[in-house]
């Protein structure tokens, strides 16, 4: 796998993870781990950091140059 697809990869899955958390949030969903229930508030967090990662590696992505073999 290149370094291009790579952070294409992972900064699509982090841009997944953020528009669930944003969802939660819009929708009020609950979320439970075993018996307990995460408050709304953890999710603003969630939001702000998966979307920085989502960002960050697309433009990793953008910067990378194929290399030759």
């Amino acid at each position: 796998m290149s370094e291009r697809i790579y952070f294409v990869v992972t900064g699509m899955v982090f841009c997944i993870v953020a528009t669930a958390h944003l969802s939660r949030v819009i929708f009020q969903w609950e979320v439970g781990v075993g018996g307990w229930v995460a408050p709304q508030w953890v999710s603003v967090p969630g939001i702000i950091l998966s979307t920085v990662l989502a960002v960050w590696g697309l433009v990793l992505a953008r910067r990378s140059v194929a290399r030759p073999r």
